[in-house]
């Protein structure tokens, strides 16, 4: 089986982390889990302004680690299905200007071949269109409810493109959704299964 790559994107606090900590923890070795650039980048001391330079620089700093990681372990785990926490559309919702073509044209791609480098794509809505709190512990995520709401939206434009799109809404049921979640990556893992094998997961 070649390697697979599945995006999981989403507004801020939509539950993607957890689920795909918890869906790692169920499958074992099967997939492999990309780590967040951005959360990588800022836990580490990366620089967060206001300024549109800086969050110019900034988007592109995430956009190319993403890029890397991504890359790395395709190349490092050859043949497991590679679950990405986010993806380098992802930074096209953050950019300070025109969110798709201007970001695209910065980064020296293409909306259509961003959206190629994915196999399939999981959008968490965010919790914040419910009017639930989206802090979830995380330390480095600074968006208001309104800024996580408009940010889904962008996100959702981006991504929904995607020929193999899925959408988990927004549940006033943490469990619910998370359990959603988890049903969908199943049976995209077993879609993936069934082309090599007719091996069907729990």
């Amino acid at each position: 089986m070649k390697c697979c790559k599945i995006a999981l994107t989403g507004g801020p606090g939509g539950g993607k982390t957890t689920a795909v900590d918890l869906f790692r923890r169920e499958i074992g070795d099967e997939i492999v889990v990309v780590p967040e650039a951005a959360t990588i980048l800022y836990s580490g001391g990366f620089p967060r302004s206001k300024n549109e330079e800086v969050r110019l620089a900034t988007q592109r700093a995430i956009y190319h680690v993403q890029k890397n990681l991504e890359d790395i372990q395709a190349n490092y785990y050859q043949g497991r299905v590679l679950m990405c926490d986010r993806g380098t559309i992802d930074g096209a919702a953050y950019w300070p200007s025109d969110y798709k073509e201007n970001f695209f044209d910065h980064m020296k791609t293409t909306y259509e071949k961003e959206l190629e480098r994915y196999d399939a794509v999981i959008f968490f809505e965010t919790a914040a269109v419910g009017g639930s709190s989206i802090e979830g512990g995380n330390p480095v995520r600074t968006e208001s409810l309104k800024e996580a709401i408009q940010i889904d939206k962008h996100l959702r434009d981006l991504w929904s493109k995607h020929p193999n799109f899925h959408i988990v809404n927004h549940s006033p049921s943490f469990i619910h959704k998370i359990n959603e979640g988890l049903m969908v990556m199943y049976d995209l893992l077993n879609s993936i299964r069934g082309k090599s094998n007719s091996k069907t997961l729990p």
